[in-house]
This record gives C-alpha cells, structure tokens and sequence, in this order.
C-alpha cells in the first residue's frame, strides 16, 4: 500500500529512484562512491579544458619581443597612438626610455592616454601631436611642424587604421579606408625622409595585416567610384598597399641606413573592429564573449611591431614581412615588384609628391 499524504494525494515513488538507505542515493554507501567518481571525472574534465584553453591562449598570443635594447636619446613617432596596440606600442617605447610623439586626430583621447605612458613609464618625454591622415593637408602640417621642431626620428612607426568602415570619401575625394591605411601613411613617411635619413640607421615600421592576402590593387577604379562598394574588398586593398609600399620603399632606401618593415599583428581586441560590429551588430554580441579567448589582447598585438623596431641586425631584412615576431613570407601578391612601383606613382600622383627620387 501506498502512503497517503495529506489533502488525499497518493504519494508514489520516483521511476527507478529509491528511498533512503536503498544503495543507490547520495546517503548510501554505493551512492557515495558514484558521487565520488563523478565529481573526480567532472575535475579531470574541468582539468583538461583549462590546461588546453590555457594552451590555446599561449598560441594565440603568439610571439614575445624578448629584446631589451634601450632608446634613450631616440625619437619615436607612432601614428594612431592613442588606443590599441598604438598605445601599448608607445608604452614600450617609452619604457626603453625613448622620446615618443604619439600623433592623433583625436587629441583629448590622445593626451590622456599620454598621461597614462608617463604615469605607467616614469618617462615624461612622451607628447602628443595632431594628425589626421584623411587630410593630405593635416599630414603635410604635421611633417612641416615635426622637421621644423624635432632634431631626429629614429623609428616611425606607420599604425594607424581604419578597418571595413562604410562608403566615406575624404576630403581629398578618397575612398577612406586606401586614404587612412595607405595614401596618409605613404605622404608622411616620403615628408619626413630627410629627418630619417639624417638619424640613420632608422627604421619605418608598417602595420598590415594577414588580410592582404586576397587583396588586389584596382588601378583603374582604386576609389570604388565604378563598382559596388565591398568594405572588406577596401580593407584587403589598403593592406596589400601597406605591404607594397614597404617592400618598395626598402629598394628606393637601399644603401641610405633607412630600413622598411610590413607585419601582421593578429587578431586583437581593440577599437578598429567597431565597423564590423556596426554591419553584423548580432553575430558581434555573440562574437564577444569567444573574442577574449581567441583573440590577442593589445600589450600581445604590438610584440611584432615593438620586434621590428628595436630587434638589432634586423636591417638586412629591410623591405620583409614579419608575423609573431618572426619573418614569414607574404601572399603571392605581396611580392610584386611591378605592381608596387605602380601604386608608388599612383599614390604620388594622388597626394601631390613631385619629388619621388
């Protein structure tokens, strides 16, 4: 007979449970010991995922710059350097004790993250400085202030960028992503090769990414004024410039003590996604919880960067591609040498540069 509870209900039992004190609950002998073997299973298994994300994480972070070469009496100029690996880039170099310039178009943002390198560093000779790299006009403002005040330039470093932004033209009537990543960048280090070349050994430091792979130089509609606008078509263009510029560079400064470098710096958590995450709003809120796993935090994303600007020797490497700290070779793409002599004409022609020695 079954108990009747309170109120009239029949109380049954649970199908294939048991009472206390019937060898298989959590209060039995038995029960106890399957308790036991699943909390260890559950512990080796919580074990393993650790020690592999731990992994995971390690691989992603990719190469360390382990080189401990000081800056002192050097100057550094870093575009974009108020957020992002930009930031973190200019904290290096102004732990190695250089004087660093940090050139921005946003200068409240820029000063206080300057504040944060001195504060972090101990290291008061950091400053900031307006660029906007949209403006051609801005860009030879800056190049005639800094020649105008600054006695050297030791290591330029070119890392700013705009990332599958929508369809904006500048003020010049470019296309903004070829404007910012590529035409700003090749005007301000063609204006500023007097001060390199009379700091040399110097070095220019170019930030691309893996994503010039794929990428095409259109010459014949560089602006997408005659085909439908592809913002990641536009990105992968202005990398691959980035990548053509360097490598072309490097062959017209042979022999100057000026050495050119292109890298990818990985994938990072930082500002310049903001674009992708306007398109696909949703797949970013999904995305953002994975992305602290799998992508590289910024102090990570500027160790290339931070190699090819202090790693000593590395000026036989001049006009190469680095990757985690280490060379690696560039799409297919990214070696032709016909193609970037072209863009460096182009882009001459597009930014008013009469002088391309």
């Amino acid at each position: 007979m079954k108990a009747a509870a309170p109120g009239g209900f029949l109380v049954l039992p649970w199908p294939g449970g048991g009472g206390a004190g019937d060898g298989v609950g959590p209060d039995s002998g038995v029960g106890e010991e399957g308790w036991g073997r699943l909390l260890l299973r559950s512990g080796a298994l919580l074990g393993v995922t650790l020690i592999c994300m731990a992994v995971l994480r390690k691989w992603i972070a990719g190469g360390v710059c382990r080189c401990s070469v000081r800056l002192d009496g050097k100057t550094v100029l870093i575009t974009g350097a108020n957020t992002g690996i930009g930031k973190e880039t200019s904290r290096d170099m102004a732990g190695r004790g250089a004087r660093v310039v940090m050139a921005c178009r946003d200068l409240t943002r820029a000063e206080q993250a300057a504040e944060e390198v001195r504060r972090s560093t101990g290291n008061g000779n950091v400053v900031i400085r307006h660029l906007d790299l949209a403006s051609v006009y801005s860009v030879r403002q800056f190049a005639k202030d800094f020649l105008d005040s600054e006695d050297r330039l030791d290591i330029l470093i070119n890392n700013a960028g705009v990332m599958m932004c929508p369809k904006w033209l500048t003020e010049d009537g470019f296309e903004t992503q070829l404007a910012v990543n590529h035409l700003g960048h090749f005007l301000l280090t063609n204006l500023l090769l007097p001060k390199l070349k009379s700091s040399a050994p110097s070095r220019v430091v170019n930030v691309s990414s893996i994503a010039h792979r794929g990428g095409c130089i259109n010459f014949d509609d560089l602006f997408f004024s005659r085909r439908t606008y592809s913002p990641l078509e536009s990105y992968r263009q202005s990398k691959l410039a980035n990548v053509l510029f360097s490598r072309e560079l490097a062959r017209r400064l042979s022999g100057t003590g000026v050495s050119s470098f292109s890298l990818h710096p990985g994938v990072i958590r930082t500002e310049l996604g903001r674009h992708v995450e306007g398109w696909f709003p949703l797949l970013g809120a999904l995305l953002r919880l994975p992305s602290l796993l799998l992508m590289k935090t910024p102090w990570q994303g500027c160790q290339t960067t931070v190699f090819c600007a202090v790693t000593p020797g590395l000026e036989e490497c001049s006009g190469r591609y680095f990757s985690d700290c280490a060379e690696k070779e560039t799409a297919p793409e990214g070696r032709d040498d016909v193609a970037a002599r072209k863009l460096w004409e182009e882009s001459a022609r597009l930014v008013g540069l009469k002088d391309t020695w």
